[in-house]
């Protein structure tokens, strides 16, 4: 095991709401995209706007099918290091709200 800090990415492509209870970000994953090895640092929830079939990785190795319905709301909580794969034939469109 080493010492070596990882290099985080950002946990959508873009911040499109703020303030200092929640933060809003976009994501969007064309089939086979990646999302960068990133963290969750508060609770958050994602809505699905269009939905896709995606798998998470997460750093430990654990992976995680997380079919995701258009419509569909999840919550999760914070902590995990993971990267987000579309392994669908679909464009991932999502709002992660994060709650600061």
């Amino acid at each position: 095991m080493t010492d070596t800090p990882l290099d985080l990415g950002p946990v959508g492509q873009e911040i499109v709401y703020e303030n200092d209870r929640i933060r809003v970000w976009h994501i969007r994953l064309e089939p086979g995209e990646r999302q960068p090895l990133h963290r969750h640092d508060h609770p958050y929830l994602v809505v699905a706007v269009q939905g896709a079939k995606n798998v998470v990785q997460t750093v430990d190795g654990t992976r995680i099918d997380a079919d995701e319905p258009t419509g569909g709301v999840v919550y999760r909580d914070p902590g995990a290091v993971h990267t987000l794969t579309n392994v669908g034939d679909t464009t991932y469109l999502a709002r992660l709200v994060e709650l600061k």
